[in-house]
């Protein structure tokens, strides 16, 4: 009797998408918050009431007290609550990849024949560009309450690419959270209590000089000051130079401390 011998079939290795189907991948995810809006426009009231409230009730409740004038204290805090929006807006990743993690939504992705990275990506791509319609309301609101910007169209254009750079960095930090917390409620809480205190204790709001010494201290070299008085620069006019400066130092230095420790995390978890 012969004996019929044969070599099983070798299993092609899945390659790696390239970097440039991993960038479609990344934008195609990334076009899942614009449909979720078109699908739910609840959505986009969600992203415009903050800013619109914070305007409203900064300028005419405290813009008074703080500043003597409502106008006067409006250009000087438009900025550092654009500002405060995008770094409360962070919470938005941490809670949106909290809840896709959870509810097994990069389990499904996994399955397809997409990058690894497009998932996470898409997410922080469609959340950054989330802050362009948030300056765009400030902006837009401010102007009608008599904000003016004395630096033209660069200046518009260049506030918001230094924001949008810093959002970037911050996104990180809001992966990390999002990636390890346990929950979606402990993802507020403890991004929330890493963004008021750092908000609040800056020159967003009031003047370093009519705080405390020793809170100024801490004023000086705060990063949302710096961010907050560079983008006043480059809206109402003022030095710029340093502040932007200062601000994309502490944005590298977020994502080399961050980014790292965020995508060994996503990669054990997801």
């Amino acid at each position: 009797m012969s004996t019929i011998t044969g070599t099983a079939p070798a299993v092609a290795a899945s390659s790696r998408p390239g970097a440039g189907a991993a960038l479609r991948h990344t934008m195609t995810l990334a076009w899942r918050s614009p449909v979720q809006i078109k699908h739910n426009p609840m959505e986009l009231v969600d992203l415009s009431v903050q800013p619109i409230m914070f305007l409203l009730l900064f300028t005419y409740v405290f813009g008074g007290a703080i500043a003597g004038s409502t106008g006067d204290y409006l250009q000087f805090a438009l900025p550092g609550l654009v500002v405060q929006n995008m770094l409360f807006a962070s919470m938005t990743t941490a809670v949106g990849l909290n809840i896709d993690i959870t509810r097994g939504v990069f389990d499904r992705l996994r399955s397809l024949p997409i990058s690894r990275s497009a998932p996470l990506a898409g997410r922080i791509v469609a959340d950054t560009l989330k802050q362009v319609w948030a300056f765009a309301l400030f902006l837009g609101l401010g102007l009608v309450l008599g904000f003016r910007v004395h630096m033209g169209i660069a200046g518009v254009l260049g506030a918001l690419a230094l924001l949008l750079a810093f959002a970037l960095a911050m996104s990180w930090m809001a992966v990390l959270v999002g990636v390890t917390a346990a929950s979606m409620e402990k993802v507020q809480i403890l991004m929330f209590s890493l963004m008021m205190p750092i908000t609040f204790t800056s020159n967003a709001f009031v003047a370093t000089d009519t705080m405390p010494p020793w809170l100024r201290t801490w004023v000086e070299v705060n990063p949302v000051s710096h961010l907050a008085d560079a983008v006043r620069g480059l809206l109402g006019g003022g030095p710029v130079a340093s502040d932007a400066t200062v601000s994309l130092l502490w944005a590298a230095g977020i994502v080399v401390v961050f980014a790292p420790l965020a995508v060994r995390a996503f990669r054990n978890r997801a």
